[in-house]
């Protein structure tokens, strides 16, 4: 095994190029990640469920491709977990949910088929909450994840598990789940990067968001990376994304390349706080740093502009429809209590339009949908004028742990105001229910010591701007951190 501690730490494309070029062993970097999951995801919490007899296997199988000269995939030999909402085939895969507790997945989702295709060696799943649907990463089976930065806070959800074991440096990369900001949010908490793809770029197939799920999209919700760096992302997101299996034989994804590969010249907007959802102060002044470095580097940062629309569409619109979305893992129980709820004038605004909007009818769905499509035409003018949209992930920077109550019941302090738990997923819900590609890259720690992220949001389809925009502002301030309890080497 190697001598050092932090080698799991290292970017996932960069680990592949040592395998690939046989300055390291995939199997000797797979023992290297069990050695770091050894010494902290019992703290953590992580990763719930292991393969290592397989994983072994493919890392033997990897290293031998190797020696043998055979043309290797750009993710070769690189140990990787996945969220537990994926179906991962031969490994418990359960969506968070008791219901599917003994659930062992009999193939591959398409995105997990991709990676191993690329090379990676899937190892672990990491926690969630029940059917992907919290801010943060508690269920009944596995118990909650901590922070890598502080384990008295959540890193986040859905795939708050994934990040967390992305930030310690327990895995490659993990493959996250968004559809009200489940990959960016814990990026943010995390203090990882980031990448929700455009809406329909990545097959969705195997997303275990309900009893019955894996064979059906669910609108909003996509699949998307999370990493140490931006390029990783870009490298992942070249692997997992393409059009399903029904639809490849006639149709080609052909993404466009980035509109600036550099920040001379980069028409930024900034929308960095709104009063229908204010930002924390110290998590105001980084984002605001961030959009005066890509300044100072030479963008023209225009911090008026909108796109016609304001935050409170997410409201109106946003998170009526991802209520809609997420509405089949309702139970019957859980169904009669939203049609009560819809109905009760005693409840507050926001929990009966989530309950309306989870019993909604589909006449009124599709009312919404056309609402949506007005919105979306708006970013698209938007985007003509404006390159991209940088924008806070969340009101406030990793909050403690909360598993009282509910969605509709908690509240959050933010600078010194108790605040709707729903506030937190304003401005990602606002970004994903018009499908637009959104990457996440962190810019800073708070004064509590505690990472900050920033979304970069690119009109749809371009996802590679997006992704380049956010490596600048990766290369300006600094990006990914090593949190103290993963640095092993100083342990």
């Amino acid at each position: 095994m190697s001598t050092d501690d932090n080698l799991g730490l290292k970017p996932a494309t960069v680990l592949a190029s040592m395998i690939s070029q046989g300055q390291l062993a995939s199997r000797e970097l797979l023992g290297h990640y069990r050695h770091r999951i050894d010494r902290l995801n019992e703290q953590i919490n992580a990763v719930v469920t292991f393969d290592w007899e397989r994983a072994e296997q493919a890392a033997i199988d990897a290293d031998q491709m190797v020696a043998d000269g055979a043309e290797l995939g750009p993710l070769h030999g690189v140990p990787i977990t996945i969220k537990d909402a994926i179906a991962t085939q031969g490994i418990r895969s359960t969506g968070g949910a008791s219901e599917l507790g003994d659930n062992i997945a009999t193939q591959d989702a398409p995105v997990v088929a991709k990676l191993k295709d690329a090379g990676a060696i899937v190892f672990g799943k990491t926690n969630l909450p029940r059917w992907s649907g919290d801010i943060q990463a508690y269920n009944s089976m596995f118990g909650f994840t901590g922070n890598p930065w502080d384990l008295a806070r959540t890193p986040g959800g859905s795939s708050g598990g994934a990040a967390a074991a992305v930030g310690a440096g327990l895995t490659g990369f993990d493959i996250g789940t968004d559809i009200g900001g489940s990959v960016r949010l814990p990026a943010h908490f995390s203090g990882v990067c980031g990448h929700k793809p455009s809406f329909g770029v990545v097959d969705q197939m195997g997303y275990l968001d309900h009893v019955h799920g894996g064979s059906t999209e669910a609108d909003v919700n996509v699949f998307g990376p999370l990493a140490r760096t931006v390029n990783d992302l870009s490298t992942i997101f070249e692997v997992i994304s393409g059009p399903t299996a029904d639809r490849a034989t006639g149709w080609r994804l052909e993404l466009p390349p980035p509109r600036q590969r550099h920040p001379e010249g980069l028409r930024v907007a900034a929308w960095l706080d709104d009063e229908v959802c204010p930002v924390a102060s110290e998590v105001g002044g980084l984002l605001e740093a961030a959009a005066s470095a890509l300044e100072h580097a030479g963008a023209v940062v225009d911090r008026q502009a909108r796109p016609g629309i304001g935050l409170s569409g997410v409201w109106d619109v946003g998170l009526p429809l991802i209520s809609a979305a997420t509405s089949p893992a309702r139970t019957n129980e859980e169904f009669n209590d939203q049609v009560a709820r819809a109905d009760d004038e005693n409840q507050d605004e926001v929990t009966r339009m989530r309950a309306r909007a989870s019993v909604i009818r589909h006449r009124d769905w599709l009312a919404l949908d056309r609402q949506r499509q007005h919105d979306r035409s708006k970013w698209a003018e938007f985007f003509e004028n404006h390159d991209v949209m940088l924008c806070p992930v969340s009101a406030s920077a990793a909050f403690t742990h909360r598993h009282l109550g509910n969605l509709y019941t908690r509240s959050i302090p933010i600078d010194g105001v108790d605040r709707p738990y729903a506030d937190l997923i304003a401005w990602t819900s606002f970004i994903g229910y018009a499908y637009l590609p959104s990457t996440v890259v962190p810019v800073g720690l708070t004064p509590q010591g505690l990472p900050v992220g920033i979304q970069v949001v690119a009109p749809f389809l371009e996802d590679h701007t997006g992704l380049a925009v956010a490596a600048m502002i990766e290369n300006l301030v600094g990006g990914y951190q090593v949190p103290p309890i993963a640095n092993l080497g100083l342990a």
